[in-house]
């Protein structure tokens, strides 16, 4: 019996080493000779040994981290500002063949946008304004990175590192701003109070009884306490003909 043929070998290495199996969310973008040929995939795929070099692109949703980035408002206030970046390659052979590493790429100009962007806000904006700063930033990264078959799905500042000093001036504006708020709201009291009071006295100044019934009801209040001290109210217009006396001489 002979062994089996060295050429029988050498094809079956040869079938072997051209299939190849790409996951559902992979792609393969094949290049022959050099040449872009075709992208294909997911499933079995067959390349030919020494023609053909596939490169492996993933369609996953990357989170890509923004390092802390030193930025300067424009009221002149110096942070730090870190962010995360949420892209997909959607042509995977643009992102192969347009730019030499997507991955870093898309970084460095998450980098530049960032603190373009955000060096082009005032301190308060880039505190209140936090979703419309990501949108804007969504949408200049998405256009730029379209040439490279990337989609920027969303951006999200994380954090905003203030100096000392900017947090102390912060927390003392909020707190003169909540003084403020309790002494418009302390005299806003006081002005309906004094409203209420003086349409008490209209209503009293025509209906003369109603001060009395006023004056029974107050002494009600004192007896139903434990005071020592109980006044007695006396009509007012038992002192008027001695007023009128008093004016005569």
């Amino acid at each position: 019996m002979g062994g089996i043929p060295i050429f029988i070998i050498v094809i079956a290495l040869l079938i072997l080493s051209s299939i190849k199996v790409l996951r559902e969310y992979e792609r393969g973008v094949i290049f022959r000779l050099g040449r872009f040929l075709s992208t294909k995939g997911p499933g079995l795929i067959i390349v030919l040994p020494g023609i053909d070099k596939m490169v492996r692109v993933s369609l996953r949703l990357i989170a890509l981290d923004v390092p802390p980035q030193d930025i300067i408002t424009r009221d002149n206030v110096s942070v730090k500002v870190n962010a995360v970046v949420y892209f997909r390659v959607i042509i995977p052979e643009k992102a192969v063949i347009e730019v030499e590493d997507y991955l870093y790429a898309t970084s460095q100009l998450s980098q530049t946008t960032l603190r373009s962007i955000l060096g082009a806000a005032e301190m308060d904006e880039l505190l209140s304004a936090r979703d419309k700063i990501n949108l804007n930033l969504q949408t200049i990264l998405d256009k730029r990175t379209d040439p490279w078959g990337i989609k920027v799905t969303n951006v999200e500042v994380k954090h905003v590192d203030l100096p000392q000093e900017m947090q102390r001036a912060m927390a003392k504006q909020a707190e003169a701003e909540r003084e403020r708020r309790a002494k418009v709201i302390n005299a806003e009291g006081e002005y309906q109070a004094a409203q209420k009071l003086t349409d008490a006295a209209e209503i009293i100044a025509t209906q003369p009884s109603a001060l009395q019934l006023r004056y029974l009801q107050t002494l009600r209040e004192i007896a139903s306490e434990n005071a020592t001290t109980i006044i007695f109210p006396i009509p007012i217009d038992l002192f008027e003909p001695f007023l009128r006396l008093r004016e005569k001489k």
